[in-house]
């Protein structure tokens, strides 16, 4: 699957790419939607990125950029269960923040996860082929890295609310020396997301602190040597909107980050933050923004100038590589690209687009949405506020349907059970159930809607016409209601037993919406 996309992807950025001048602004962010805690490296002019995935599978999406600004999904980096066990994982367990890098022909990507075995590491010299078997590591904590230096490998996670370093060997795992604890941060809830550089001669350590809500902070310190001592910067932290000026910001929850050094010399930090949209509340998850990033006289780094960032950033670019996205999923391939995800690992036999051209089958099984199971579900995340997402149902699954789902606790269903049309509304204990109409076809179109503070719910006979079917306040499916660290899919899903006959989906078409 990796690599038929993957050499797809190359052929169309090179027959098709299109190359503007630097620019003046870009917008934030730069990758919408649930990809948080994103981690960068460089292969001369082309970047590739990171982000957490916790219960989903495939996990731990891989981005490409030529500019850092125009990202596109061209993999995920664990597709295979001997890669990534999520049987029995609970929600926003699995996958923590993952770390890439680039070493010697060699990219390594090391991440936790928390209901397996814990820290482990992949590696590939060619990213068309995959990535290698899980290598354990013995160091604990969370939110690895890894940092290379004259042929030495060394890593560093936050065992014991502190930041540890050690060496290893990457190949086999195996600790070359004692870790030791070099940095416990300015005091802030739990350190994490350790990164270590060097610059004129001096080792940098990047962590976060503060919890990744509102609080959430990137501090740096610094040491000649890299056990250290390491000396905190006085003027940390070096990004946050915890302050008032940022308190009516439309981002909040800045950390997690990670810098790099672009080709042509200049400094960017990538970091996560969230957009809430209705009071407190956000749903997209934490996101993946962009900054510039300055050194000052006295050594140390300054994020975009003043330590905070914006939806509209105003910083000189690399010249821009603009990319083409996908948001009208028509099922004429052979497989679902990148982006669509199942939840912990799927049984393969209960998903086809083989069997009827140009429609995506799901086979019903006795697993539900409600449970922490794998339920016969496959979607894409949320990327936007304003949004419209339709889809063509050909009925003959005990249940199936549309569902903006968040968790087993919180998610939202617009479905076909027989010839009823229902809509379903689970929040924590409380399952609301409500008989629309009766269908008079086996062809039914659903829609939902989404605004800042509601999901609108529809249907159509015709797929022209179509009839409000309900709707739902927003802030019940919000991390805030929910908790966990996850965002919202909008998801195809069936239900009702193994006996049950295949679920048809002729399309799923995401439009983002200006109101």
């Amino acid at each position: 699957m990796m690599n038929k996309r993957f050499f797809l992807f190359v052929a169309l950025m090179v027959a098709t790419a299109t190359v503007s001048a630097q620019q003046m602004e870009y917008r934030n962010p730069v990758i919408p939607g649930f990809y948080p805690d994103p981690s960068i490296c460089r292969v001369d002019s082309d970047y590739y990125l990171v982000n957490s995935s916790f219960e989903f599978f495939p996990g731990v999406p891989l981005f490409h950029s030529r500019d850092l600004v125009n990202w596109q999904q061209i993999g995920n980096v664990l597709t295979r269960r001997s890669q990534l066990e999520l049987g029995g994982c609970y929600p926003s367990g699995g996958i923590y923040a993952p770390t890439i890098r680039y070493n010697d022909g060699v990219f390594y990507m090391i991440t936790t996860n928390v209901t397996d075995k814990g820290n482990f590491l992949v590696y590939t010299r060619d990213l068309s082929k995959g990535w290698s078997e899980p290598v354990w590591l013995e160091q604990g904590g969370i939110d690895p890295s890894l940092y290379f230096e004259n042929g030495k490998c060394y890593m560093v996670s936050n065992p014991d609310n502190a930041i540890w370093l050690c060496e290893i060997d990457p190949m086999t795992g195996k600790t070359l020396t004692p870790s030791k604890l070099i940095w416990g941060g300015t005091g802030g809830r739990y350190p994490e997301g350790p990164h270590i550089y060097k610059k004129d001669g001096m080792y940098y350590l990047l962590i976060s602190e503060g919890g990744t809500e509102y609080g959430h902070k990137i501090t740096i310190a610094r040491s000649k040597q890299i056990y250290g001592p390491y000396e905190s910067n006085p003027a940390n932290p070096i990004l946050t909107h915890i302050n008032q000026e940022t308190q009516m910001s439309p981002i909040q929850g800045t950390g997690h980050g990670d810098l790099i050094q672009a080709h042509n010399g200049s400094w960017w930090l990538v970091c996560l933050a969230f957009r809430p949209q209705t009071g407190t509340h956000h749903l997209l998850g934490r996101e993946t923004f962009l900054a510039p990033v300055t050194w000052n006289d006295k050594g140390w780094p300054v994020v975009n100038g003043n330590g905070t960032i914006s939806e509209e950033m105003k910083a000189k670019t690399l010249p821009q590589h603009p990319v083409t996205h996908t948001t009208n999923y028509d099922f004429n391939e052979s497989e679902l690209g990148p982006e669509w995800n199942y939840l912990r690992n799927p049984d393969s036999t209960r998903y086809t687009l083989s069997a009827r051209k140009g429609w995506l089958g799901i086979k019903p099984s006795v697993q539900t949405l409600d449970g922490n199971g794998s339920p016969s579900f496959v979607g894409i995340r949320q990327q936007h506020i304003n949004f419209q997402a339709t889809t063509c149902l050909r009925i003959g699954a005990p249940k199936a349907g549309l569902t903006v789902f968040r968790g087993p606790q919180g998610h939202y269903d617009l479905y076909a059970r027989g010839n009823k049309l229902c809509l379903d509304f689970r929040l924590g204990t409380l399952l609301h159930q409500q008989e629309i109409t009766t269908l008079s076809d086996n062809i039914v179109y659903l829609r939902v809607k989404g605004t800042a503070e509601m999901y609108y719910f529809y249907y159509s006979t015709d797929g022209q016409h179509y009839q409000e079917a309900g709707k739902m306040d927003t802030r019940y499916l919000s991390t805030e209601t929910q908790g966990g660290f996850t965002g919202t899919y909008l998801g195809l899903f069936a239900e009702g037993g193994d006996d049950g006959n295949t679920a048809w989906f002729d399309f799923l078409h995401y439009t983002p919406v200006k109101y």
